[in-house]
């Protein structure tokens, strides 16, 4: 397919639509783990009211999935005025036993990020929002570092951002968070406008292997593509390799064309410890789930020597 590096688009992309859930405008930029023999996720699904909500869903192969037609229940800490389940582009990270889900959410007038945790994607615990207004894309790291839990966040505004950096955070408990580094920012061509994080980070003994989007911006509006980096392992904010040329930008129709045109955005990332294989969900043109696979280890040798 075209424009393909180290990643492989899914031949039968996409693997999921709107017609996975009754009542469903799009179903994209969602979040999928490995969940005791199977998989689970939590979608990010816009109903014909033009309203977004989290939705959990299960499959057995990570293609085929049954998502459930009720947004996602709500324990704990939920602003009254908010209903359980709304909000948008979830993330997934699994530290020891617990499954714990970071979105973005409006319990202000602007975008914040909404912590919930499960062990059966059954039951979800809404702990916090963890972080001020304006901010979008927050992921967590999948253990403690330096004692604390870690996360990397993008502070952004009320709008459609026409900016946007990555930054770091810690906390002790993960409701109080503080400590940001700033760990980088726009650049030039795919990512000259905004970037954001996307899948959990990846522990290798290079760093922390990240996936993330960037936005370069054309006369016709913004356009989405992934890209990919390698952190420090004890300092998280220092990088020390990033892609110059992307690793995945939308030319196939089903990216181009949507309800957003022109987006290629990853969430979530399962790599398989036996094949070293590592699948990227992404949602393509804020409409649909789409799925792109690659050697983990070629991931890691481009990323090196595509770096600035």
């Amino acid at each position: 397919m075209a424009n393909e590096t180290v990643f492989k688009r899914y031949s039968q992309n996409p693997i999921i639509t709107s017609a996975a859930v009754p009542d469903a405008n799009v179903i994209m930029n969602s979040a999928v783990v490995k969940f005791k023999n199977a998989y689970a996720g939590v979608f990010r699904v816009d109903s014909q009211e033009m309203v977004m909500e989290l939705h959990v869903g299960f499959s057995q192969d990570a293609i085929n999935w049954d998502i459930q037609p009720q947004r996602m229940k709500l324990t704990g800490k939920v602003p009254k005025d908010i209903p359980c389940g709304m909000g948008y582009d979830p993330r997934i990270t699994k530290i020891g036993d617990t499954y714990y889900i970071t979105w973005c959410y409006y319990p202000t007038p602007g975008p914040s990020i909404g912590l919930a945790s499960t062990k059966d994607f059954k039951k979800f615990t809404q702990l916090s929002t963890i972080l001020l207004p304006y901010n979008r894309n927050a992921v967590l790291f999948p253990r403690k570092i330096d004692g604390k839990f870690a996360l990397l966040h993008r502070p952004s505004d009320n709008g459609h951002t026409p900016f946007g950096d990555i930054f770091y955070a810690t906390s002790p408990d993960m409701i109080n968070w503080g400590n940001h580094e700033f760990v980088f920012g726009r650049t030039s061509g795919w990512q000259m406008t905004k970037v954001g994080a996307g899948p959990t980070p990846i522990e290798t003994k290079d760093g922390w292997v990240i996936l993330y989007h960037g936005v370069h911006t054309t006369c016709n509006g913004f356009v989405y593509s992934m890209g990919g980096a390698i952190l420090d392992l004890d300092q998280p904010w220092k990088v020390k390799y990033r892609t110059k040329r992307y690793l995945l930008a939308p030319t196939e129709l089903y990216e181009r064309v949507g309800f957003v045109p022109n987006v290629v955005f990853p969430t979530a990332a399962i790599l398989n410890e036996k094949t070293n294989q590592i699948d990227v969900f992404y949602g393509a043109a804020d409409t649909c789930v789409c799925l792109a696979s690659a050697d983990f280890g070629e991931v890691v040798k481009f990323i090196k020597k595509n770096s600035y």
